[in-house]
């Protein structure tokens, strides 16, 4: 009798030969650098005097913005094409030209494909190359908030690029939160919105506490001198970087991704180093007090377009336990709320910026809203 046992065997390993080849191929494939055609082109808006709600003024507050394509207008001079993706907390409109977002969305017959849509990416303020505390000003920048960022946003909008209309409002994490403000700000001035990992109701419980714990870090580390500091205090930056750590990763792949305590803590000292070098506790201070005042719980009726809502179950800022998000959709006259499942592909919080698990809904909606 033959045995089938070593055929058996290197059939299994020509197989798994196969697979491991192909997960390779696709993980390489998934971290393309944008192609030409995804270069944006770049430039500062200038609002003058522009008034906070806290009482206080700039002369010269700095939007810097990223965009794709160009804005047509139909007959009556209504902008028809323009999208405007908002960033989270502590980034930029850069990070949407990262492959995992980008790649999926900004291609031809892609979603949000850049030679049909005209796609405007600022930098808010207090982020990126916007005007913000670590420009010079330090603690005595102007105590801008939600609406602050919204308002500014539209000036750029108007004023600096001509639109007067968007077919889309979308955003990531505070760029969700900043969706809701606009949709109830400037009602008829979107097609339709979509906020990514957030909630549209006051940040309290969990959320406010560990936003309120990274404040109290910074203010109370004796080197951040009141904000007046000449070197950036380690211990604050220590705080920030731990908490950022925390609320924006998820159990499951990263038991996967360090499986052992010398990975893990590798893998630990590597962020740390890498997040801290680009921080300032200036701008991180300003940026998470940034929301203290948001709420847009109370007029979440008053939206009439459609609303595209997202978040993920693995996310620890909004973990979908609390039943808000569910809640909430229903006041929302056209809205809908999907919550993406935890796997080992997924993201945590950070699943906002990862096209593939939303794109299907996003096409949804624009499709809804077309005119």
């Amino acid at each position: 009798m033959i045995s089938l046992a070593p055929q058996l065997d290197f059939k299994k390993a020509l197989l798994l030969l196969l697979v491991s080849f192909l997960f390779v191929a696709f993980a390489c494939w998934g971290q393309q650098v944008p192609n030409k055609l995804l270069q944006p082109a770049e430039g500062d808006y200038i609002a003058h005097d522009f008034h906070f709600r806290s009482g206080e003024t700039l002369p010269e507050l700095r939007l810097h913005y990223l965009t794709f394509g160009k804005p047509q207008r139909d007959a009556e001079g209504r902008t028809t094409n323009a999208i405007l993706i908002l960033h989270g907390t502590g980034g930029s409109g850069r990070q949407f030209l990262q492959p995992q977002f980008a790649n999926e969305l900004f291609g031809p017959g892609q979603p949000l494909d850049v030679g049909r849509y005209f796609i405007v990416l600022p930098d808010n303020v207090g982020h990126g190359k916007s005007s913000k505390p670590s420009d010079g000003m330090h603690a005595h920048f102007p105590q801008y908030d939600y609406d602050d960022m919204v308002a500014a946003q539209h000036d750029l909008l108007q004023k600096g690029l001509g639109v007067n209309h968007l077919r889309l409002v979308m955003g990531t994490s505070m760029g969700c939160m900043h969706s809701w403000v606009w949709m109830e700000s400037f009602p008829d001035f979107m097609d339709a919105g979509m906020p990514l990992a957030c909630l549209p109701v006051q940040i309290a419980g969990r959320n406010r506490i560990w936003r309120k714990m990274t404040i109290e870090g910074i203010r109370q580390d004796p080197e951040w001198k009141n904000g007046d500091y000449a070197t950036e205090p380690r211990a604050a930056l220590q705080v920030v970087t731990d908490f950022l750590l925390i609320a924006g990763s998820t159990p499951l792949p990263m038991q996967i991704q360090y499986p052992t305590r010398d990975s893990a803590d590798k893998y630990l000292d590597d962020y740390v180093k890498r997040v801290t070098a680009a921080l300032d506790a200036n701008d991180f201070l300003y940026a998470v007090s940034s929301s203290r005042n948001y709420d847009p719980s109370p007029q979440l009726d008053k939206i009439s377009v459609p609303v595209m809502f997202v978040n993920s179950a693995d996310d620890f800022i909004n973990p979908p336990e609390l039943g808000i998000a569910e809640r909430e959709i229903k006041r929302v006259k056209r809205g809908m709320f999907v919550l993406i499942p935890t796997s080992e592909r997924t993201h945590g919080h950070g699943t906002h910026t990862w096209a593939v698990f939303w794109k299907q809904y996003l096409q949804e909606l624009l499709q809804e809203s077309e005119r």
